[in-house]
């Protein structure tokens, strides 16, 4: 189980708080179908993914975008119980949809570069640091199944 220190919580809220989950969602998960385009082979049911044009109006792409970070609520909603409210979900990933567990850390880099775009200064590298901590926490626990 993770410690988090009171202000690692409170940076994490803040973050947190300055998402649009509308925008963010949609733009992190096209990043990763563009720059990683082996990661497209999960999507299959997304129809036209040959494009970066193509990724970007997607609305498959958008939407399931947005369920991805939607998910991350319940992660900040329940920091000391990760690993518990991400056990279905790891186990979807792992034993139905057969998701390589490294693309979870390839998602939440892509998360982390949106997020940092959007805030700019505001997401100095101690910030960065902890919001990267919390995300590694996250991906440990969608890997769980896997190991």
């Amino acid at each position: 189980m993770v410690s988090w220190s009171q202000s690692e919580r409170n940076v994490i809220e803040d973050v947190w708080g300055k998402i649009n989950i509308e925008e963010i969602g949609p733009q992190a998960l096209a990043r990763v179908l563009i720059v990683y385009p082996w990661t497209q082979r999960y999507f299959g049911k997304f129809g036209n993914l040959n494009s970066v044009a193509a990724i970007l109006g997607n609305p498959n792409v958008a939407a399931h975008g947005k369920v991805v970070l939607n998910s991350l609520d319940k992660a900040v909603k329940n920091l000391d119980s990760i690993k518990t409210i991400y056990s279905n979900l790891s186990q979807l990933h792992c034993e139905i949809l057969k998701v390589d567990p490294d693309n979870f850390k390839l998602l939440s880099d892509c998360i982390t570069i949106v997020i940092a775009t959007k805030l700019k200064a505001a997401f100095t590298p101690e910030i960065q640091a902890t919001w990267q901590k919390f995300l590694a926490v996250v991906v440990a626990a969608l890997s769980s199944r896997y190991f």
